[in-house]
């Protein structure tokens, strides 16, 4: 584990910071690039070093942003203690998007594969708001992105994936009351099917999965973003989506496992 800067490009007037957890592909990588192009310096955070510095040299050559590397896993006390550290210091953002879901059963996983998806979905999310808090609510200003999932309002497609999604809903709601008045938003972003390597790296099988139910990047990012500037505390990116969830907490909850199980496969995940 190693945390060490990137050499400054310029002397440029300072920028606001942003840590982007899991930075390297998808949603993470999306975060990074829109901040960078906002004007943020970042702080880009992932277990493959080698990948952190390839971002942090996109970012500077595309948009001029210095970035700081800490090559980290998040699954470990150690990992995340080096990303609270940093965190202590101060950002201006935080985009909490590390995480993971696993193939097979619940009761044929390893038990340790399966502490470690709550360590990094759950532990992660909760112990680095911690870090970041104290010093946005003394700024007066500050924004916490916590990446969650449709599975976390809809549950079925797998049980400790959506279950721990649902706790950063949670966690991110309820944090939005005691946040009021301090000039500190939190949000939960909650998107659907996203063409990133998730899935694949998951080793779970998706080509059932309508093509209109997939969203980009890009797109997610982007209404994330926009839903900031609203000042909404859940986003759900997409259209379908939006309807999927509203219709969702509508109905039994017995038809929506049925309808996740059917679309999303709830078998053969955890």
């Amino acid at each position: 584990m190693t945390a060490e800067p990137i050499e400054p490009s310029s002397a440029a007037a300072i920028r606001p910071v942003a840590l982007v957890t899991g930075p390297t592909s998808g949603l993470g990588a999306g975060f990074a690039t829109h901040l960078a192009a906002r004007g943020y310096d970042l702080v880009l955070v992932a277990r493959n070093e080698l990948k952190l510095r390839a971002l942090a040299d996109d970012l500077r050559v595309r948009f001029g942003a210095d970035s700081e590397i800490i090559a980290a896993d998040l699954s470990t006390q150690a990992g995340r203690d080096a990303t609270a550290e940093r965190l202590h210091r101060g950002v201006e953002f935080l985009v909490n998007n590390a995480g993971f879901g696993t193939a097979g059963e619940f009761w044929t996983a390893e038990p340790e594969l399966l502490q470690s998806q709550l360590d990094v979905n759950v532990t992660a999310v909760m112990q680095l708001t911690r870090a970041a808090l104290p010093s946005m609510v003394a700024a007066a200003r500050g924004t916490v992105v916590n990446v969650a999932s449709v599975a976390g309002i809809l549950a079925g497609r797998g049980s400790t994936y959506s279950a721990s999604k649902a706790y950063v809903i949670s966690f991110s709601e309820g944090l939005s009351g005691g946040l009021a008045g301090t000039g500190v938003q939190v949000q939960a972003l909650c998107p659907g099917f996203v063409k990133t390597e998730f899935h694949q790296r998951a080793g779970i099988e998706m080509s059932s999965i309508p093509k209109f139910m997939w969203l980009n990047v890009e797109q997610v990012v982007r209404e994330s973003m926009r839903d900031l500037g609203k000042g909404k505390v859940i986003s759900v990116p997409g259209a379908q989506y939006k309807v999927l969830t509203a219709v969702g907490t509508k109905v039994p909850k017995s038809a929506v496992r049925k309808l996740t199980n059917l679309v999303g496969r709830g078998r053969g995940r955890t």
